[in-house]
């Protein structure tokens, strides 16, 4: 089998692979043994079958296949082989009908190249990195946060917005009585959580209600008519809540309050665990202060990233692009794209394989990889953060790889923590490598940039 290339353009080229029988006829009759040993054919014995009548039924299309296969294969080993940094994929020039009696056949791919640019990372270009300022409203109400989150549900006199309320249910009539029919809703033990409300108004009527008080209320509009979340309220099946509007009525017999933690040694050591160094006030508001930092950092990374992208594609992207051959390919392999729509969609497309092509250049160039290890810490460090939302701080080294490794055996998941690594090792060694013009800003300030840009 013979590969050659021919360039048709300063981009674009085609890729030619003389095949001679020879080429692929010992798997022709490889395959069409297999199928007199494996196919029930009428008429004949399983596996008595001759080639010369396994090849007047089967020949055409295995001959088909299997040209299909060696030819595609010999093209994409061509294209490793000789380091073709080719877009898309090869376009094949025409759909060849395959005889029974012709050996020998010529097949042609197209393809579109990319084009040589350079690219240079250093420190001659400036960029601006905006680092959020952490204010005492921020150390306030990151406190509160916290208080509130290690604090305790003790009994309350007074139900405030934050309190869950215990009591009877009844389902009520039209006048406002309770209703006493076979058929009436009416729950002992039922429990309420106004703060949870969609509707404002319905929670409202709880607010300074204490035990013994009466509300009424109507639980169709507390959750917009959630079949579910009704369900659960009234303890019914979902059918029967799908239907259920009326007003009800709670007799309060107990309140849950939150009562948010205090602060001291005990409670310095549950929000910062392991940490020796906070032992008092001081010390307790100068960790939150970097935990509010760490928090905000990444809001200063994606906002450089996309100031840097900028700024690359600005500065190199003048390149052009094989346009022809892609738009055929876009036409290819997007169903229901005419021709008529393929310059629009194609204008779209082109600012993400520029940037594609360029961030390939950069990671080439500062020798940017992503391991296994690297993946498996990324993993682990995602899967920290999704246990501190739930307050699990604790969690051991090997709770966490195990954690990890499940989230990345999720093909789809793992597929896009390697990408997001990437982006973030990328961007890191930009980071490092250019001149960075660093301001600290307020929040607002920092909202008003992202909004701008």
């Amino acid at each position: 089998m013979q590969v050659t290339l021919e360039k048709t353009g300063e981009l674009e080229g085609r890729i030619k692979v003389d095949v001679a029988q020879d080429d692929y006829i010992a798997k022709v009759n490889q395959e069409l043994k297999e199928i007199g040993r494996n196919r029930v054919i009428p008429g004949f014995r399983k596996g008595h079958v001759s080639l010369d009548q396994l090849r007047r039924r089967f020949g055409k299309e295995v001959k088909s296949h299997v040209l299909n296969e060696e030819v595609y294969r010999a093209v994409i080993e061509y294209i490793r082989e000789n380091k073709l940094d080719i877009l898309g994929e090869p376009l094949p020039v025409e759909v060849k009908e395959i005889s029974l009696d012709q050996p020998d056949y010529t097949f042609e791919y197209e393809v579109g190249m990319a084009p040589e640019f350079n690219v240079t990372i250093d420190n001659s270009l400036t960029l601006p990195y905006y680092t959020i300022t952490v204010d005492d409203k921020m150390a306030e109400e990151q406190d509160k946060a916290l208080c509130e989150r290690f604090g305790a549900q003790v009994p309350g006199e007074e139900v405030d917005a934050k309190a869950l309320v215990k009591g009877a249910i009844m389902e009520l009539n039209e006048d406002g009585t309770v209703k006493t029919d076979e058929d009436a809703v009416q729950v002992v033990d039922g429990i309420v959580a106004p703060m949870y409300f969609k509707d404002k108004e319905q929670a409202d009527l709880f607010l300074g209600k204490k035990v013994g008080d009466k509300v009424r209320f109507n639980p169709w509009k507390t959750c917009e008519g959630n079949a579910a979340e009704l369900s659960s309220m009234l303890h019914i099946d979902k059918e029967k809540a799908a239907d259920m509007k009326a007003d009800f009525e709670l007799a309060i017999s107990e309140i849950i309050v939150l009562k948010p933690a205090e602060h001291g040694e005990e409670f310095y050591k549950e929000v910062f665990p392991g940490s020796a160094n906070v032992t008092n006030e001081e010390e307790y508001f100068a960790e939150l202060r970097k935990m509010i930092a760490a928090q905000l950092a990444p809001n200063s990374e994606f906002l450089f990233n996309r100031d840097a992208r900028k700024a690359i594609m600005d500065k190199f992207s003048n390149f052009e692009l094989p346009a022809a051959f892609l738009k055929k390919w876009l036409v290819a392999r997007n169903e229901g794209l005419t021709a008529e729509k393929v310059d629009e969609e194609y204008e779209k497309m082109v600012p993400a394989i520029k940037w594609e092509l360029i961030e390939g250049h950069i990671a080439r160039d500062l020798e940017i990889k992503v391991t296994e290890e690297d993946l498996l810490d990324y993993a682990k460090a995602v899967a920290y953060q999704q246990f501190m939302q739930y307050g699990m701080t604790n969690m051991d080294d090997e709770t966490l790889t195990n954690y990890a490794r499940r989230i990345l055996e999720d093909k789809n998941y793992g597929r896009r923590m390697r990408e997001d690594l990437a982006d973030r090792k990328l961007f890191n060694a930009i980071r490092a490598k250019v001149t960075l013009d660093e301001k600290s800003v307020t929040l607002d300030e920092f909202k008003a940039l992202a909004e701008a840009k």
